[in-house]
């Protein structure tokens, strides 16, 4: 057993026994976080059903970038998936219609309606201080101000987590951060946050964590859980620490062509936010499929499949190769951690192989169509049916 200091507080017994641990990560998407509880409810009710608790009991340490933000903050605190699902259901207009900005815009000056909801689940008091927790999480956002993304961890050991600093992380509100992670340009006017109330230079403004490398914060999460300077330093290994991830569904987007490289050139422009985050979104999922072992994951391309470590053999077609049985999980490969990454395809066809052949692709692709919110959390949970005990490995 370790001996942990005291600033772990209600979390250090938990904490300071050395075994292997499981971490959660989720995506951003906006509205489209509705599938991400979809799948979440499957893995909470397995988790249930075989150890029991909740995914904050089970899960060491919680991550999310924007609406994933939202979610793993709710569940760091004890909340479920149907607790979460509710405040979608409820709030989910103010959050993500951009017909609200100019409402968002008015509220700066005046009483806040979203301000005050995010207080009223979160706690208004409520910091990342180790007693307001029930696991470890971590919110990703990005400071405009120091132009640099900014993974805020509630690691008691961290290096700006010291409570003797008067700009300590944990000292500020959960509430603020999982507003400033959401805070997505265009849609809603940024996040200000004082970090050290005695020095005004280090006032800083915040918009959504999508805009970093992050919005998939996977492998962000290995890191600050192994490596040295983040000061957690948990083992790696198959059997030591598991990686689950989550997304909030997503579809390629085709473009020109060689025989019409001009067409639609100016919705290619526009959409090159989306198509940059999609993009970053696949080598954060590819990073963990090469350095973890993956368990289950989507088809990624036709060179590398899906990255399942399976049993082939010489001149085996793509087909056969995808077939292929996995290599037992009792056969070690020596890769830093297990994984499974679990999303949705919202593609045309993706859609109708989910059950939903009738569903507008291109509608249910955005991350503001809050009228989508009934139709989201059926696709999660139908994507969820792709959720097995067999992937967790040891761990379940």
């Amino acid at each position: 057993m370790l001996m942990f200091p005291e600033r772990w507080k209600s979390l250090r017994t938990r904490y300071q026994e050395d075994r292997p641990h499981r971490i959660l990560a989720l995506d951003g998407g906006g509205i489209r976080g509705l599938i991400t509880l979809g799948i979440l409810e499957r893995i909470e009710k397995l988790v249930k059903a075989k150890i029991g608790g909740k995914l904050c009991d089970y899960f060491d340490y919680i991550g999310g970038t924007s609406t994933g933000a939202i979610i793993a903050a709710g569940l760091a605190r004890g909340m479920t998936t149907a607790d979460l699902m509710e405040f979608y259901a409820s709030c989910g207009k103010q959050m993500f219609d951009p017909a609200w900005l100019v409402e968002r815009i008015k509220y700066l000056y005046t009483a806040d309606p979203l301000k005050a909801k995010l207080q009223e689940v979160f706690g208004s008091a409520t910091t990342l201080e180790p007693d307001n927790l029930k696991c470890l999480l971590l919110i990703v956002t990005k400071n405009v101000t120091t132009d640099s993304p900014w993974p805020v961890s509630s690691n008691p050991d961290a290096k700006y987590n010291d409570p003797a600093r008067k700009d300590c992380n944990l000292k500020i509100p959960l509430w603020q951060l999982v507003r400033s992670s959401t805070a997505a340009p265009v849609f809603f006017p940024p996040e200000v946050v004082q970090w050290d109330p005695t020095d005004q230079s280090k006032t800083f403004v915040f918009v959504d964590g999508g805009v970093t490398p992050y919005n998939n914060p996977a492998f962000l999460l290995f890191r600050m859980a192994t490596e040295p300077a983040y000061c957690l330093n948990w083992r790696t290994g198959e059997d030591s620490l598991l990686l689950i991830s989550v997304g909030t569904g997503a579809a390629e987007s085709l473009g020109a062509t060689a025989a019409r490289p001009n067409k639609n050139i100016v919705s290619t422009v526009t959409g090159l936010p989306g198509e940059l985050m999609y993009g970053i979104q696949v080598d954060q999922d590819v990073n963990c499929r090469t350095i973890g072992r993956c368990t289950h994951g989507a088809h990624l391309d036709r060179e590398i499949l899906d990255l399942v470590p399976r049993q082939l053999r010489p001149g085996m077609t793509m087909e056969e190769q995808y077939a292929a049985s996995m290599v037992p999980l009792s056969n070690k490969l020596g890769r830093q951690f297990l994984y499974a990454r679990y999303n949705a395809d919202l593609s045309a066809t993706g859609l109708a192989g989910l059950g939903f052949p009738n569903v507008d692709a291109a509608s249910i692709q955005k991350m503001d169509a809050v009228g989508n919110i009934p139709i989201l959390t059926e696709i999660g949970r139908a994507a969820a049916q792709h959720v097995a005990a067999d992937h967790f490995g040891p761990f379940l």
